[in-house]
């Protein structure tokens, strides 16, 4: 028995995956909805950045008020955020980042429900970020958030399963995989990505996403050219 590992003939591409907005298809709730994915080859460079970071941040008690247990754009305080934003500029690759926008109010009602909304959504993100990748891949491993509205997530887990079989190439294989973020550096680095693209189209704030626009590929307003309104 050997612990060396079998070698690889073509890289796995990671792709990490997450969320803006919120499933409320009416007034109150968000005007729109990101899906933003980081596609990613080992080795993951940044990872060590990051843990040294988070560490130099509890030992000298920079962060007194929480615990430092992981990074999340949206709880951390501005001075950690333009760190972050900064490492990421610097360290990611250029064109690593993908993302879907949906002006919700465009969205017809029979695409609305989530278990048939977010498949669909992820399927057109997945198959552009698969498209572009630079070179062969051997697989292709989607690593997710926990997946939003709990209650549906075996109709989600099931119609993702069945909507990247039909939109991605029919020779690469693929695994999809939910973990919390706390667990993946890479769930931590979509997690900024995704948060300075949604501020920029929910609320106008397009300051994070000047740091890190030459990372950003694409951002696919899907409904651009609809003209109807469903509420």
């Amino acid at each position: 028995m050997t612990d060396e590992l079998p070698a690889v003939a073509m890289p796995t591409l990671y792709i990490f995956l997450d969320e803006g907005g919120n499933f409320d298809f009416s007034t109150t709730g968000s005007q729109y909805f990101t899906l933003t994915c980081v596609s990613l080859y080992r080795p993951f460079k940044l990872h060590t950045g990051l843990d040294t970071y988070k560490y130099n941040l509890i030992e000298h008690r920079l962060v007194p008020r929480i615990e430092m247990e992981y990074f999340h754009c949206a709880d951390n305080n501005k001075h950690v955020r333009g760190k972050v934003f900064s490492m990421l500029a610097d360290s990611i690759p250029q064109d690593s980042v993908d993302s879907v926008v949906v002006e919700k109010r465009k969205t017809g009602p029979a695409l609305q429900p989530p278990e048939k909304f977010y498949p669909k959504m992820l399927g057109y993100l997945l198959r552009y970020a698969v498209e572009k990748a630079s070179h062969g891949i051997g697989e292709v491993v989607v690593i997710t958030d926990n997946l939003p509205v709990a209650k549906k997530r075996k109709a989600i887990e099931k119609a993702v399963k069945t909507v990247l079989a039909s939109m991605l190439p029919e020779a690469t294989p693929y695994r999809v995989m939910h973990h919390s973020s706390r667990a993946h550096y890479g769930l931590q680095i979509a997690d900024y990505f995704n948060w300075a693209i949604y501020r920029k189209w929910e609320h106008g704030d397009a300051s994070s996403h000047q740091k890190i626009k030459l990372q950003i590929r694409s951002e696919f307003d899907i409904f651009k050219t609809g003209t109807r309104y469903y509420y």
